[in-house]
């Protein structure tokens, strides 16, 4: 007896039933592009600085309370965590977007212009988010609804991580990705993998920039204080010069890159940014305070760039009679993208993007401190671009500048990804 004609049947039954499940999921998605537009301008009108995401954080926990989801607020002062079950047995995945803005006083004319104003180093500053962290609490909201509706097609749990202070915590303070892990997040839940996206305007819309292994820089900021000793600007030999000692330690600092890091194995750069001694033409002053940044791809020329930036400091200083004085504040370690979990995961990219939208960016020397969260658990990190395909992302105003635009139509795809990424990730 021949049995095919009725397993091609079934065969065919569960294939209809499968593609209106997909249909289903993708109708939500569709159907959620102009709440997440209304989330994103709000957001995007009402900017906060790091560490102080409360309305932000109040209308997130919100959304998520109205989707029945279990709902923890206050996590690194403002962070708001949300943990969403599956109606089928499957791992735990961490799906992660930042919240906070930048003192940057807004210059675009789109009409949900951020006009807000806030305190930043005892100054009035304009607060925008020209990083387009608006954006990725918008998307992530929005795919937490998706999946809400749609329990019945998610294997495992979710958890939606809304974290503060990825721009780096205020003087005085601790705040991000670091501390939401100091305080247990991964303690109670400990997911089997993290994503998260951000939007770039180096990129036009529907590609992303996704790069295994190394992806973004460590940065340390360091500052070093040159004390000398006064005297008048006539009488030189009277005194101890920090301004000539500085301008040597400069020059000297330079060898390290250039001379001391084999670059061949990983970049690194290490600059100055702000330089301030004396304040009149003819008196040398007691002291010169530098500032800089250490960016680096390698956790152990990190180090070595460390020491040789405390030796010769301390040395060069010494040589002119000074005494240098170095603080090393450490800042995010280096963004890995897991390779096993990026291969495993890049059919779900190419799903949504294409795969001539999968685009390696390079090395980026900027930070990330997504990167905590990728220690603990295999995590992966990608860019989509947001610049319209008719302008020259090349030359559009980068993500920090006052003038930094996002083209909305091209936000849904981060709804689409993140439900591909869960969707298709390994289920045993």
């Amino acid at each position: 007896m021949n049995h095919k004609p009725k397993y091609i049947c079934l065969l065919l039954m569960l294939s209809c039933v499968l593609s209106s499940v997909q249909a289903d999921l993708q109708t939500d998605i569709q159907n959620i592009e102009e709440k997440m537009l209304d989330w994103r301008r709000h957001i995007h009108a009402n900017p906060e600085l790091s560490n102080r995401e409360f309305k932000t954080a109040e209308m997130v926990a919100k959304h998520l309370t109205s989707l029945g989801m279990e709902v923890q607020t206050g996590i690194a002062h403002t962070g708001v965590v949300a943990t969403l079950k599956g109606d089928h047995p499957g791992p735990l995945l961490a799906l992660r977007a930042d919240m906070d803005a930048l003192p940057v006083t807004e210059e675009t004319d789109i009409p949900f212009a951020s006009k807000v104003t806030s305190t930043y180093r005892g100054e009035t500053v304009g607060v925008m988010h020209a990083c387009g962290h608006d954006t990725h609490v918008a998307i992530l909201m929005a795919a937490a609804e998706v999946f809400a509706k749609n329990t019945d097609q998610l294997h495992g749990s979710l958890m939606f991580i809304f974290q503060p202070a990825e721009e780096g915590a205020p003087t005085g303070e601790e705040g991000g990705a670091e501390l939401m892990l100091k305080e247990g997040l991964f303690k109670q839940q400990k997911p089997e993998a993290v994503f998260g996206l951000h939007v770039t305007s180096s990129l036009p819309s529907g590609a992303i920039g996704l790069r295994m292994g190394p992806a973004m820089a460590a940065v340390d900021s360091f500052e070093l204080k040159v004390k000398g000793r006064q005297t008048h600007g006539s009488r030189p030999w009277s005194g101890v010069d920090p301004i000539v000692a500085s301008a040597h330690i400069i020059t000297s600092v330079q060898t390290i890159v250039s001379r001391q890091t084999d670059i061949t194995k990983a970049p690194a750069v290490v600059s100055f940014g702000a330089i301030k001694g004396g304040i009149r033409n003819n008196i040398i002053p007691d002291e010169v305070t530098m500032v800089g940044t250490i960016r680096n791809f390698d956790m152990g020329i990190r180090a070595d760039i460390h020491k040789q930036l405390e030796k010769i400091t301390t040395t060069v200083a010494d040589a002119h009679g000074a005494v240098a004085d170095l603080r090393i504040d450490y800042g995010y370690p280096v963004t890995v993208n897991n390779p096993q979990l990026g291969e495993t995961m890049r059919g779900a990219l190419i799903e949504v993007f294409g795969e001539r939208g999968i685009i390696d960016p390079g090395l980026i020397t900027g930070a990330e401190d997504f990167s905590y969260f990728a220690e603990e658990v295999p995590g992966l990190y990608f860019f989509m671009g947001v610049t319209p395909k008719d302008q020259d992302h090349t030359t559009a105003p980068s993500n920090h500048s006052p003038l930094f635009y996002v083209e909305e139509a091209a936000l849904l795809n981060g709804v689409k990804a993140f439900v591909q990424l869960v969707q298709d990730y390994p289920r045993s």
